[in-house]
């Protein structure tokens, strides 16, 4: 295998990251949960760090809180996947005036994949329908936060998302965290939207299976949709090691006969390649 595409990381301009840093410093606050930042590095170093996991290809995401931040983190991403090696462009949303011209432009600029982060942000996804219209038209990904994981958001819950898919059923869609905790329901969307994929964001791990564990025959549920299902991690903002989520994928991979090695290409490499459009090879 090539190596690892991680398509769910963070990397954003230093005083947001300090600001994003803050809130996880409160997370007993805000989550009921302690939450030590595991990568709180430097830029530099945790690039190395990731380089250093195996990761060859990954998106930089970044995501707004209030309007008028929507544009200039796009152009941040833009800049930082053009000039990091490994990284591809990235861009996000926020409803607000001009959103449609600057996700349109960020296509043109040759954006690879989007966020929207519906809890942090406090909106409803449907109030972004062009946007979502361009995307599906464009058939880039977009990696959606809509779940009530960690903590529910005045908008989330995946059948407020599904609403989006309703009007835009060829939306590709990574549903962040596996949809978390509603991890069935995720599952539902994946067979009723083609776009719909999954990533693995703190999905199975210690820390997460303490307060939303799995369903117990999860990697049986994964056999038919093993092409839907991308390496995600949430790197550096994580309180664990990176290597806890490749061994819980890693567990998923050895309970099922059906799953295996293929599946493991798949998940760490293959899909995430695609929906990148990363270059063969």
């Amino acid at each position: 295998m090539p190596g690892l595409v991680d398509v769910h990381v963070h990397f954003m301009p230093q005083r947001v990251l300090d600001k994003v840093w803050a809130f996880f410093d409160e997370a007993s606050r805000h989550y009921g949960v302690d939450w030590s930042i595991r990568y709180r590095l430097p830029e530099a170093e945790r690039l190395a760090a990731l380089r250093s996991f195996g990761v060859v290809a990954f998106a930089p995401l970044v995501y707004p809180h209030k309007p008028g931040m929507g544009e200039w983190l796009t152009d941040w991403a833009l800049d930082f996947g053009a000039r990091v090696d490994g990284a591809v462009p990235t861009a996000t949303l926020y409803p607000e005036p001009g959103v449609e011209a600057y996700a349109a432009r960020a296509l043109s600029a040759g954006a690879r994949c989007f966020k929207a982060h519906v809890q942090v942000g406090g909106y409803d996804p449907r109030e972004l329908d062009g946007a979502w219209g361009l995307l599906a038209e464009a058939r880039v990904p977009v990696v959606v936060h809509c779940g009530h994981g960690p903590v529910p958001g005045a908008h989330t819950g995946l059948d407020v998302f599904e609403d989006v898919l309703r009007r835009h059923p060829s939306l590709v869609a990574v549903l962040a965290h596996a949809g978390m905790p509603d991890y069935l329901g995720a599952l539902d969307l994946v067979d009723r939207y083609d776009g719909v994929h999954l990533d693995t964001t703190m999905v199975g791990v210690p820390f997460t299976e303490a307060r939303a564990a799995l369903p117990r025959d999860w990697a049986t549920r994964l056999v038919d949709v093993t092409d839907r299902v991308v390496l995600g991690s949430d790197f550096p903002n994580i309180p664990y090691d990176y290597s806890a989520q490749l061994d819980a994928i890693e567990g998923w991979a050895a309970a099922d006969d059906r799953l295996g090695e293929p599946f493991l290409r798949a998940v760490l490499h293959d899909n995430g390649a695609r929906l990148l459009r990363l270059s063969p090879g």
